[in-house]
């Protein structure tokens, strides 16, 4: 049920890194004046995705910054990337949404943070945060929570299972406007709230990096017509996505040049695929589109972009794509809400429509496609420095490395979590641990 990988756990993860370049100041200085902390972060799975990307982030860091890394995930392509920064990775059914699996679940955290002396806990979604709040209660650990998305609230037991990621001593939002969020419909207190903004590695986005052999390969592999405009849609094959909202953007603005690219993961979505294959033929775009479901060079597939695309329909908790974007220097289109009000700097580095807003993403669109060597040189400056100043790993790394050292510079472990919410199963629970 439980299987580890990494280094040898017993030995308490000797081997470590001493260098500092991505870690706060009180970080350091508590390593340094008492001990390596253990911090142990808890994602239901290791593939690809915004908040995968960010706990494989900082794993590294802690490593680096002279701490002990351990991540809990029911596994994934990427798990092997904790082991090769130096982290622990333990594999634990923790992506399950099943209450008695959720509640075993509690039991094995609970083990696992006594027999590693873990300090911190970081639940990184809910159904990990379900578990390891209650796991972390009876034990000297402290406890972080993250949120990554504004999740519909639903009814009473909905409203619940999501409570849990609003529970932590500390509650990392990715962005303000989740931090809002959690604060007017969880009543979390704002005292206990960071924003802590996701980060893009500049030294891999960035158009120097790209070298010709790899834009070439990019180009073959997505069988780029000769002379064509890309519009680029980054995302996973989702409705909320806003895939049909660009296609009536592009139809509407008539052009023969444009091919249009979305690039993500259809797993799950199938029907949808299906659906949204349909509404391209539909629509006469048949030739002048493609679906990319597996893209190993992200990079690339940047810079051979025109225009990158955001067209969600509903708020993102704070969205990698615009930022890689702007880091690549490329032109960038969101919607108007979420946290891309907090990355794109209006008619600056990019362009803000109103979600659903054919005539609005049209316009966009005209006006990006059409920039000189000049105007795309101009914002290509802008957004690059505009990423570099707010937006980078080492900045997310470190005000996360911050929040940490908040915890461990202030004394004893949280008290047990109550047991009567309307989600909870008390009997199972306690059987658990």
């Amino acid at each position: 049920m439980v299987s580890i990988t990494g280094l040898n756990i017993a030995t308490g993860m000797s081997k470590m890194m001493k260098t500092w370049d991505s870690a706060s100041l009180t970080f350091r200085r508590f390593v340094e004046q008492n001990h390596a902390p253990v911090i142990l972060q808890v994602v239901p799975a290791l593939n690809s995705g915004g908040v995968e990307q960010g706990v494989i982030d900082i794993n590294a860091a802690i490593v680096r910054a002279g701490g002990k890394s351990i991540v809990v995930s029911s596994g994934g392509l990427r798990a092997h990337e904790i082991t090769k920064a130096g982290g622990v990775h333990i594999e634990m059914p923790v992506h399950s949404k099943n209450p008695l699996v959720m509640a075993a679940n509690v039991g094995r955290l609970r083990k696992l943070i006594r027999d590693m002396n873990v300090d911190i806990v970081h639940a990184c979604s809910r159904a990990p945060a379900w578990s390891a709040g209650r796991a972390v209660a009876g034990t000297q650990a402290r406890y972080v929570t993250s949120c990554h998305a504004a999740h519909k609230l639903g009814g009473m037991l909905k409203r619940a299972y999501n409570a849990a990621i609003a529970k932590g001593e500390r509650v990392i939002a990715v962005s303000h406007f989740l931090a809002d969020y959690l604060e007017q419909n969880y009543k979390v207190d704002p005292n206990v709230l960071r924003v802590v903004h996701r980060g893009v590695a500049i030294e891999k986005f960035h158009p120097n990096s790209v070298t010709p052999d790899r834009l070439i390969r990019a180009s073959q592999m997505m069988r780029i017509p000769e002379g064509a405009a890309v519009v680029m849609l980054p995302a996973r094959i989702s409705r909320i996505k806003g895939h049909m909202f660009l296609l009536d953007a592009i139809a509407a603005l008539g052009k023969k040049d444009l091919f249009c690219l979305f690039v993500g993961s259809d797993i799950g979505n199938e029907a949808y695929r299906k659906e949204l294959e349909e509404y391209i033929a539909a629509k006469g775009l048949g030739s002048a589109s493609r679906i990319i479901t597996n893209c190993d060079d992200m990079p690339a597939a940047y810079m051979i972009s025109t225009v990158v695309v955001c067209p969600s329909l509903v708020p993102e908790g704070f969205g990698r794509v615009p930022i890689e974007a702007q880091a690549m220097g490329r032109p960038v289109i969101a919607t108007d809400h979420g946290g891309t009000r907090e990355t794109i700097l209006r008619d600056e580095t990019g362009w803000l429509v109103a979600p659903g807003d054919v005539d609005a993403l049209t316009r966009a669109l005209h006006e990006a496609i059409s920039l000189d060597a000049r105007g795309r040189a101009m914002l290509a400056t802008r957004g690059m420095a505009h990423v570099a100043h707010h937006f980078t790993n080492e900045q997310m790394c470190e005000s996360t490395l911050d929040v940490y050292a908040e915890l461990l510079g202030t004394g004893a472990g949280v008290k047990a979590l109550p047991s009567n919410d309307s989600f909870s199963i008390s009997e199972a629970d306690r059987a658990a641990g």
